[in-house]
C-alpha cells in the first residue's frame, strides 16, 4: 500500500436478505470514513438502490466500476458481481441470496490476492444458504485460509479493551478435546504473538491462556488437559522469555476484569471466548483472521434476519471493522522492527 494513497478497502455485502447491506450503507454515510479510505463495495448497485429506498436513506451516492481496479476518487465504488436479477426479501433466507454472497466474496478475494484492494471487510453470510459444492466451508475464516493456502491461522475477536483468539473455531463441543494438542496450542500462540507485534504494533505482548476445563482442571480432578498440555506449553514459552500466563479458569478471568492486564487472550473453544467478548464488546467488536498474508475483518454479529430491512441494525461493529482493517493494513506497511 502506497503511503500517498488512501487505503482501498473492499467490502462484501454478505447475505442480501440480512442486515449486511444496511450496516454497509449506514457505516459509509460517515464522512470521516470516506475521507480516510477508498471504499470498494462488492455486490450490486441494484441491491444498494433497493435498501436506500427500503431504509428511506437519500444521502448515499456511489459509482459503478467498469474496469477492475479503476476506482473513482472520493467516491463509494461498486463492483457488480452478478448480472441476474435476484429477488431481495429482507429477513428471509434464500439460496439465491447465498449464491450472490458467494459471488461477491469470490470476486473480492481474487482482487485482494491480486493487490487491487489493500484489505477486505466482509458483511455477514448465512452459512446454510451459501453452502454449496463451491463453498463447502463452515464460514469466511476457513474459506480464506484455504484460498490463501494458510494452514495456521487464528480467529481473533478485537475491540479497544480486549483481543480474544481461539484454538478451535467451528467445532462441535463433543469433539473439542480431540483437537486440543500441544502442537495446535503452540501454533495458535505463535500466530497470536506475531499478530500482536506485526498487526497491532505491540513489541512485547502479554498473553493469557484460558484453561480448557472448569477451574482449569482443578489439579487434574476435572480433566487432565490443563496440566498435561497447557501448563507445559506455557512453561516452555516463559523459558523463552515470552510474557505469558495461565491456564486461567475462564469464568473468574473475565468476571474479575483480569483480561484488562493482557494484550491478547487465547481461548480453547468458540463459546468460551466469544460469549464474554460479545458481552463486553458487542456493537464495537470486530472479527479478524490473524495469520493470513492479507487483511480481512468483519463485524462480530450475524445476518440478524429478524431485524433485516427495518432500519434497526446498528452499524457500530461494521464501522469498527473498517477502521480496524485500515489500522492493520497501515501497520503492516510499516518497516519491520524485528
Amino acid at each position: 500500500m502506497s503511503t500517498q494513497q488512501k487505503p482501498r478497502i473492499g467490502i462484501t455485502l454478505g447475505d442480501l436478505n440480512g442486515i449486511g447491506p444496511e450496516v454497509v450503507i449506514k457505516a459509509l454515510q460517515d464522512n470521516r470514513l470516506t475521507n480516510l479510505i477508498t471504499p470498494v463495495i462488492y455486490g450490486s448497485t441494484r441491491v444498494l438502490s433497493f435498501y436506500k429506498k427500503q431504509l428511506n436513506i437519500e444521502e448515499f451516492n456511489y459509482g459503478h466500476i467498469k474496469s477492475r481496479g479503476q476506482y473513482i476518487p472520493k467516491t463509494i465504488n461498486v463492483v457488480n458481481c452478478w448480472e441476474d436479477v435476484i429477488e431481495i426479501t429482507p429477513g428471509k433466507p434464500a439460496k439465491e441470496s447465498g449464491k450472490a454472497a458467494w459471488l461477491a466474496l469470490q470476486q473480492a478475494t481474487q482482487d485482494l490476492k491480486e493487490g487491487l484492494i489493500d484489505a477486505m471487510v466482509t458483511a455477514p453470510i448465512d452459512k446454510n444458504t451459501i453452502h454449496s459444492d463451491e463453498f463447502p466451508y463452515r464460514g469466511h475464516t476457513e474459506y480464506l485460509a484455504n484460498f490463501f493456502e494458510t494452514k495456521d491461522f487464528v480467529m481473533l475477536m478485537v475491540s479497544e479493551s480486549l483481543r480474544v483468539g481461539l484454538v478451535t473455531e467451528h467445532v462441535p463441543v463433543k469433539d473439542i478435546t480431540t483437537y486440543i494438542t500441544r502442537e495446535l496450542v503452540e501454533s495458535k500462540l505463535r500466530i497470536l504473538e506475531q499478530c500482536m507485534r506485526k498487526d497491532f504494533g505491540i513489541n512485547k505482548p502479554k498473553i493469557a491462556v484460558l484453561g480448557l476445563n472448569p477451574h482449569a482442571g482443578d489439579g487434574g480432578l476435572i480433566g487432565s488437559e490443563d496440566d498435561t498440555i497447557l501448563k507445559p506449553v506455557i512453561q516452555d514459552w516463559k523459558s523463552k522469555g515470552k510474557i505469558i500466563a495461565g491456564p486461567f479458569p475462564a469464568d473468574g478471568f473475565f468476571a474479575s476484569g483480569n483480561y484488562s492486564k493482557y494484550d491478547g487472550v487465547l481461548a480453547m473453544y468458540h463459546d468460551q471466548g466469544l460469549i464474554p467478548f460479545k458481552l463486553l464488546s458487542f456493537e464495537s467488536g470486530v472479527n479478524y483472521t490473524a495469520g493470513l498474508p492479507v487483511v480481512r475483518t468483519s463485524p462480530d454479529h450475524g445476518t440478524a434476519y429478524s431485524i433485516a430491512g427495518k432500519n434497526l441494525a446498528n452499524e457500530g461493529s461494521f464501522r469498527q471493522a473498517l477502521y480496524t482493517a485500515v489500522d492493520i493494513a497501515t501497520s503492516r506497511s510499516q518497516p519491520s522492527k524485528d
